[in-house]
């Protein structure tokens, strides 16, 4: 397949090489997997691990959709807050699923180290940053609910965020010793480069245009071929189509957005010189952090308005001299966005679409660890465990309510703010 134009920092940054391998045509497998991101390749790689034949159908490249424009931070848990889970799951389920995704940064830097995934893993943790008193009062809720589940996490100061961050724009944050960054493009290819080794089948460029259940198996109509697997897995989150009905409406999808600024050098020493990521806690997110180059990568929800001086660029461009006003004049070298799929409670959903056909959806920004786990998860189902293998309860597939109206008010709403700050 031909290389296009980047998607991302990440797909130019990458150490790992883009994977290319063109689809050979008629085939059978145990396990077809359609979608190559996090959760595809971690089901094949886990899948592959415990002897299933599985093979992975991306319609363009590695990591092409959300995988490759990700933030990049591994942090754990879930959204919402532990008491918020605990109430929606209950004791029990909310806090396995809570200690489950607590651990889940562990075991994607164990991946990262156990295959050698070059994907400039750095784990100094995360700081989720209080915008005003409000937000330092949610943020100590949040702390006391992770210590009692033993979490290392700490509410930080204004005074010690402000060390941390190198800026005194925060009330005070919520460190996550867990967590950490990486290139989220890396990351994707080292689990393809690694599910491959352990001989799951990857290929891409290939677009499956329908399924249907036959003889007790199920078909994949590819536009270059036919696929005949026991199993499958619908592992396109944000970026599902209409290839089953119904599983594109089961979310609401928004938009995140990022540019990076040129490697900045010691220009940028004091901008989060310990190497955490940093989200924070306004209504409209916003996120900030470094690469392995220097570069400073800052987002938030939306798309990308404008060119090279466009609307998104001034945003940054003010968002940046709002919080380091030392730091200069900066020129940004990219700009991307991605979808993220959104359910009203914040809370994942396995959906069970037929015998022997899962979807794994609404991730709802928390795609690096969820990915992994769910993955893990998927292999274990479908090499003979039980469905109490899976971190949440299978569910049938069920429409957002008002999703194309609240999309449409994100979509106004995102813009109109970066039009305002910007000013």
């Amino acid at each position: 397949m031909s290389r296009q134009e980047p998607i991302s920092l990440w797909d130019e940054s990458s150490a790992e090489p883009p994977i290319d391998r063109p689809f050979a045509g008629d085939t059978r497998c145990e396990v077809a997997i359609v979608g190559g991101g996090y959760t595809g390749l971690a089901t094949a790689l886990y899948g592959a691990g415990r002897g299933l034949d599985c093979h992975v159908l991306e319609a363009q490249g590695i990591g092409h959709g959300g995988s490759g424009r990700n933030v990049g931070l591994v942090n754990a848990g879930v959204w919402l807050p532990p008491a918020k889970v605990f109430d929606l799951l209950g004791e029990d389920l909310g806090g396995r699923l809570l200690r489950r995704l607590g651990a889940a940064p562990d075991e994607v830097f164990t991946l990262i180290e156990k295959h050698g995934i070059a994907c400039e893993a750095t784990r100094s943790g995360t700081i989720h940053a209080a915008h005003a008193p409000c937000g330092l009062a949610e943020l100590s809720a949040r702390a006391d609910g992770w210590q009692r589940l033993g979490a290392p996490v700490e509410l930080l100061s204004a005074g010690e965020t402000a060390e941390r961050t190198g800026t005194r724009a925060f009330h005070g944050g919520l460190l996550d010793r867990r967590a950490g960054t990486i290139n989220p493009m890396g990351y994707a290819r080292g689990l393809a480069r690694a599910a491959i080794a352990v001989g799951a089948r990857v290929s891409t460029g290939v677009t499956v245009r329908g399924l249907e259940r036959r003889d007790g198996h199920w078909l994949l109509r590819c536009d270059k071929g036919t696929v005949t697997a026991r199993s499958v897995v619908l592992a396109t989150n944000a970026y599902s189509g209409d290839l089953w009905p119904g599983l594109r409406q089961s979310c609401t999808p928004i938009h995140f957005f990022q540019l990076s600024t040129e490697p900045l050098g010691e220009r940028a020493a004091h901008v989060l010189p310990g190497g955490e990521g940093l989200w924070d806690t306004g209504l409209v997110m916003f996120s900030l952090r470094r690469d392995a180059f220097g570069r400073l990568i800052i987002g938030s929800m939306g798309t990308v308005h404008g060119g090279r001086t466009g609307l998104s660029r001034r945003w940054a461009a003010r968002r940046l001299r709002g919080l380091y006003p030392d730091l200069g004049a900066v020129e940004f070298d990219h700009a991307w966005a991605g979808r993220i799929a959104m359910t009203k409670d914040h809370l994942f959903r396995i959906h069970r679409l037929a015998e022997g056909l899962y979807a794994p959806i609404g991730y709802n920004g928390r795609g690096i660890i969820t990915g992994t786990v769910f993955g893990q998860a998927l292999a274990k189902l479908l090499s003979g465990d039980g469905e109490e293998v899976l971190p949440v309860p299978v569910t049938g597939v069920a429409p957002a309510p008002r999703r194309l109206v609240t999309t449409g008010f994100y979509h106004t709403a995102f813009a109109v703010n970066q039009l305002i700050r910007s000013l």
